[in-house]
């Protein structure tokens, strides 16, 4: 499924479920940034109990973002991910669980789309490389300026693999990084943290949902937690759905299409590496002091709410004279279910079904058509009823021909659109427009800087009139080339890259016309559609998928060993006979090891993550599996337009064949690689306040090596087991920084022990339903909110969850003063999100001091050590404000964690006035609360929210 078409699809039918994060940023004061207190009530006026991070979403733009300069080196990458992740922390704030989760190995199904996508970036960036070099000689025969080359290794992305040395120090930055944050970061203070690496199979977000429900399973689980994941892929929202917990929230990075990206050349903006003409780089600034800066302002992050989702769903999705009772959460599962089919990242979307043309919407209608013969609904807890599925889509197989149809008229149009827009576009074209020192600009960008002054007009004129003059007359009819020179009498064919229209890929498939089935099966799968018992293979497949899929999301991973072995996926129309196909998987299957994935999904061109034997077998013209790593490979556009949505035509790896390879270089590995080769867990952390700590801790002082349970009533009702890490984080043992430029713990608090989730019996069904107890939230829409879902107006999501949250407009003096105050293009720099500067907890060793730096001024150096920690308990403490009406029952936790905590309680109320002891200032209105200068406080942390030229910037 497209992650763009899906969210944009998903947002402009179902607008409020988004809404805009509000964000406190770091103070600084002397020049020494001062860090969000992350234990302070959420600004965006909702409170979270748990925070998952789906880490490879991380990652990625940490390593290699397309919107600013990349890291130097491996160092700088691990400290955009910390900062990356404080940014995140200190927006959702949660009160219980941190889980951090990193793909791990995962099943043969996603391999197939790993491989794909490895192949193309191996390739691509080949090409790029190439490419690159190409212009940049060009450019300086031409005499053009180009800045010196780097000299660099290129950062191949296919390290973030699970098995390579890049991840596994990756693991070890993050449990220094963990460690640091528990011991000086009062936020994390009470918070329990598990660290899932890419030793641990699984997806991520699979890790995630796997972890959430085998703790729903329990008797101790709290029904009403408030989840929040962070993820951008689009599956994240089924899954979240899946769960059917009332209160689940995904956070991600605001989606904005075509960011403007450097060029690789000259590292400007505004054109890519092909169009580079090598000019220097213009001034930016009267003293060129903004050279630095980005022209892209920092990411914002959106929260999609799926309990507003459960609304919209459950009034679309509601039938009346059902012959069953009607069940909203039977309904989602189906709903979700039928997602499937316009794509995912294990089977291919059927060719009738897209999402940009409401392949969704016609499924829903489909549905609600149909569900009356079928008696029941498509789906339970994660298991298909075919018979039913059979229904829907022979009723999509009867308008297929009509959907190809029109999607060749919509094509035809919008080409039509496109070329009429093209010719008025040259036609409204100025034919002369003044260039240098006359060159017309905007209203009010005279004075803006790198704008030139002629010191004298008139000879500028008379040089601009005399060059055009210059210039070599042409009649009227006179034909030109394609650089602009007059042509030869009778002119010249104009060339292909010169017209109005631009070539089309060639589709032999030609779904619009008559015989579109059996051109589809000749040219994608190489058979003749009479072949019936192929086309039946294909379906049984790909019906396969759709209960692999399901089962996937609902109860786990059925079978490690199942994949689509195919490249395309059938018609609906060829869903005839499937109610009585078998959707049983092989029991007992295992993932492949760390290594063996490498092997699996790696071209040869990133063979030097691997062994060198092992390497060996993908360049080696004699090894036995040299078939598996082709250099080059056809990408079928299959419709498509641009390469990268095209399908990759590559061999499917055969699992026998490969480890039967792998048999004899398995004794070359090393100690070190056959540590990567192994499969690990979880890591549980905890800080010295947190109730877990003394019992982790006498755990290893008894030397205990058998599993412990995990006692419930010390973590919020989390249950498992607890076994000895032989590389733990322990109390007074210096955790050392893989980090170079990030000190060493020397006075270390902190403490972490291997986890292990409940288990279950391998055909046990997790129930997909609302758990007893669990409270669903006040309703959020109203008949507004429909009306601006269906009329096509522009959206705009609220700020923060109070609908009745009120924004501060200033008025014009205001914002001047605001100008003066605030200098220009004070950056935090590249990396500067929300890093903690030094000292300013007691004992934080985050970052060095640099040269010349300012300490922490005198009106904070009168604080006592302890005093740091001090400030209001944790919300989940405290009587609960956002759960509804009523006095929240005291389950076996919060009673242990109210006596445990007592001792806090006397602190809640030091420190309202401030550091330095600045008493907030109020006007006589109300108590509203006023800008002055310095840092201010006050008992609930007041927000301005500045609304100007209908743009919002939030103070705090």
């Amino acid at each position: 499924m497209g992650v763009p078409a899906f969210f944009r699809w998903l947002s402009r039918k179902y607008p409020s479920i988004i809404v805009n994060c509000v964000e406190e940023k770091p103070k600084e004061c002397n020049g020494v940034k001062i860090p969000v207190d992350a234990s302070k009530p959420n600004p965006n006026d909702v409170e979270f109990d748990n925070l998952y991070l789906d880490m490879n979403g991380i990652i990625h733009p940490c390593t290699h973002p397309e919107d600013k300069p990349a890291p130097k080196n491996e160092d700088e990458m691990m400290v955009a991910i910390f900062e990356y992740i404080d940014r995140l922390f200190n927006i959702v704030r949660p009160r219980r669980l941190l889980y951090m989760a990193i793909d791990g190995v995962a099943p043969r199904a996603k391999m197939n789309q790993q491989r794909s996508r490895r192949f193309r970036a191996s390739k691509e960036g080949m090409e790029a490389a190439v490419e690159k070099q190409r212009v940049r000689e060009e450019i300086l025969a031409k005499g053009g300026f180009l800045p010196p080359e780097e000299i660099k290794e290129r950062f191949d992305s296919n390290c973030i693999t699970p098995g390579t040395e890049f991840m596994d120090n990756l693991a070890k930055c993050l449990r220094y990084y963990i460690a640091d944050r528990l011991n000086n970061d009062p936020g994390w203070k009470n918070l329990t943290v598990i660290l899932s690496d890419a030793s641990a199979p699984g997806e991520g977000e699979h890790k995630i949902m796997d972890y959430i429900r085998r703790q729903r399973a329990q008797p101790n689980h709290d029904p009403n937690t408030h989840h929040c994941l962070c993820g951008a892929d689009a599956d994240l929202i089924m899954l979240g759905l899946a769960t059917h917990e009332p209160n689940f929230t995904i956070i991600r990075e605001e989606f904005k299409p075509n960011k403007p990206k450097p060029c690789g050349l000259c590292n400007q903006f505004g054109h890519e590496v092909k169009d580079c003409e090598g000019l220097p780089r213009e001034k930016k600034g009267k003293h060129d002091e903004l050279a630095d800066s980005l022209p892209c302002a920092e990411g914002e992050f959106i929260f999609l709410r799926l309990n507003v989702l459960r609304e919209y769903l459950e009034r679309e999705l509601t039938m009346a004279s059902l012959p069953f009772t009607f069940d909203v959460e039977r309904s989602i599962d189906d709903w979700v279910f039928m997602c499937f089919f316009v794509g995912n990242d294990f089977l291919p979307h059927l060719p009738s079904l897209e999402i940009r043309e409401g392949a969704i919407d016609r499924l829903v209608n489909i549905y609600k058509n149909v569900v009356h013969k079928t008696g029941g609904y498509l789906t339970e807890s994660g298991y298909v009823n075919l018979q039913r599925v059979q229904m829907i889509m022979l009723a999509v197989g009867e308008v297929e021909d009509s959907i190809f149809k029109k999607r060749k008229d919509d094509e035809d149009s919008f080409r039509r659109r496109q070329k009429e827009k093209r010719k008025r576009m040259k036609r409204d074209q100025p034919a002369f427009s003044p260039g240098g020192i006359l060159t017309p600009h905007a209203l009010g960008s005279r004075n803006s800087p790198g704008s030139q002054v002629a010191s004298n007009p008139r000879q500028a004129a008379y040089e601009m009139r005399m060059q055009n003059n210059s210039s070599p007359s042409v009649s009227p009819n006179t034909s030109f080339t394609s650089d602009g020179s007059p042509s030869p009498i009778g002119g010249i064919k104009r060339k292909a890259e010169d017209s109005d229209s631009e070539p089309e890929p060639e589709d032999n498939v030609r779904l619009w016309e008559a015989g579109w089935k059996q051109r589809y099966y000749k040219n994608k799968f190489d058979v003749d559609a009479a072949d019936e018992k192929f086309r039946r293979k294909v379906v049984q497949s790909y019906v396969e998928g759709l209960c692999w899929v399901l089962r996937y999301y609902y109860q786990g991973c059925a079978s490690w060993k199942w994949y689509y072995p195919f490249h395309y996926a059938p018609f609906a129309s060829d869903f005839e006979g499937i109610a009585d196909m078998p959707s049983d998987f092989e029991k007992g299957t295992k993932p492949f090891k760390p290594l063996e994935q490498l092997m699996g999904v790696f071209p040869a061109a990133s063979g030097n993550f691997l062994p060198p034997s092992w390497r060996k077998l993908m360049s080696d013209p004699d090894s036995s599996i040299i078939d598996f790593y082709p250099e080059d490979f056809a990408i079928d556009l299959n419709g498509k337009k641009y390469a990268w949505q095209g399908v990759a035509l590559l061999p499917f790896v055969d699992e026998r064949r490969l480890r039967a390879a792998l048999e004899e270089v398995y004794p070359d590995l090393t100690p070190e690689e056959t540590k990567r080769n192994s499969l690990g867990g979880d890591i549980l952390f905890v800080g010295k306040h947190h109730p877990l700590h003394d019992f982790i801790l006498e755990l290893y002082q008894t030397g205990s090596t058998e599993p412990v349970d995990v006692p419930p009533e010390l973590c919020h009702g989390m249950q498992g087991k607890f076994s000895l890490d032989e590389e733990a984080v322990l109390p007074d043992q210096i955790v050392c920084s893989p980090v170079p430029m990030l000190r060493d713990l020397t006075q270390n608090t902190a403490i972490s022990i291997n986890f292990k989730d409940p288990q279950f019996a391998e055909d046990y069904i997790f129930k997909a339903v609302m758990l007893p107890g669990a409270r669903k939230p006040a309703p959020v829409l109203k008949p507004s909110d429909w009306e601006k879902s269906s009329n096509g107006r522009q959206w705009k999501p609220q700020l923060g969850f109070n609908r009745d949250r009120r924004p501060v407009h200033l008025d014009q003096a205001a914002f001047r003063t605001l100008g003066h105050v605030i200098p220009r293009g004070s950056g935090a720099g590249v990396y500067g999100n929300a890093a903690p500067p030094p000292a300013t907890y007691q004992g934080n060793l985050y970052r060095p001091l640099l040269r010349g730096q300012a300490q922490i001024p005198k009106l904070m150096s009168n604080m006592r050590p302890q005093d740091s920690w001090r400030g209001p308990p944790p919300l989940f403490q405290q009587q609960r404000f956002d759960r509804g009406v009523g006095a929240e029952p005291l389950l076996p936790w919060n009673r242990m964690l109210q006596t445990q905590n007592a001792a806090f309680q006397p602190n809640q109320y030091q420190m309202l006035a401030g550091p330095g002891g600045y008493p907030p200032r109020r006007d006589d209105r109300g108590g509203r609360q006023v800008i002055q200068c310095g840092l201010w406080h006050e008992k609930h942390t007041a927000h301005l929210v500045l609304s100007h030229a209908s743009q919002d910037t939030v103070f705090s």
